[in-house]
């Protein structure tokens, strides 16, 4: 399974049900989330903006990233936010074998729950790629895959970060996950999308909330 799109379409969410794709709900919220952290030099920026902005998010770790800069995840707990497992080497689940795919998502687990006094129980498959039979594993250990409703693609090198923006503000609607990356190849497009599409969704009535 591969789903990268900018907006997930109703027959994809429909067919793969086993997946979460947005979040439904009567209050107006969406959900921000980012992907490959932590990174010093951006996860902590995100941070920064996120306090300023009063608005909680939920961040999909690489346990690798965890191991090297604990403290930034730490920060990213005692801020408020949630966490998530992204693997601990952001493997590629179509071309890795199942029960290898499977240790490393161990791997990266072993790493939250070092620093996370609270399970989190949430996974998302690195670049959306994931095996019928990694997703069965994973689901069966009590988590839920969260994948998304609107991409930002910062991380896409063809891509103007006015386009990350408008993809962001021209598809976002009530219950949208939504997918920036912490990561150094997303950082500058992220840095100018990420303030302009947070006060262009809190102006449009939109409410952040975290994942659970």
């Amino acid at each position: 399974m591969n789903f990268n799109w900018v907006k997930t379409n109703s027959f994809i969410k429909k067919v793969f049900t086993d997946l979460v794709w947005d979040i439904p709900n009567s209050d107006k919220k969406i959900y921000l989330t980012f992907d490959d952290g932590p990174i010093p030099e951006v996860t902590e920026w995100v941070l920064d903006l996120l306090k300023s902005e009063g608005i909680k998010a939920t961040f999909f770790c690489i346990g690798d990233n965890i191991k090297k800069h604990p403290e930034v995840y730490k920060r990213i707990l005692s801020e408020g936010h949630q966490t998530g497992n992204h693997t601990f080497n952001h493997l590629n689940g179509w071309k890795t074998q199942t029960n290898q795919y499977i240790n490393n998502f161990k791997l990266c687990e072993t790493e939250h729950l070092k620093l996370n006094t609270e399970h989190f129980f949430l996974f998302r498959p690195p670049y959306g790629k994931i095996k019928p039979s990694q997703s069965k594993a994973i689901r069966a250990f009590g988590y839920k895959i969260i994948m998304w409703d609107v991409l930002s693609y910062d991380f896409d090198s063809t891509l103007t970060a006015e386009k990350c923006l408008e993809n962001v503000i021209s598809n976002t609607v009530q219950g949208s996950i939504i997918v920036f990356h912490d990561s150094l190849k997303a950082e500058k497009k992220m840095k100018f999308a990420l303030p302009k599409a947070i006060q262009i969704l809190k102006n449009r009535g939109f409410v952040f909330d975290v994942i659970s």
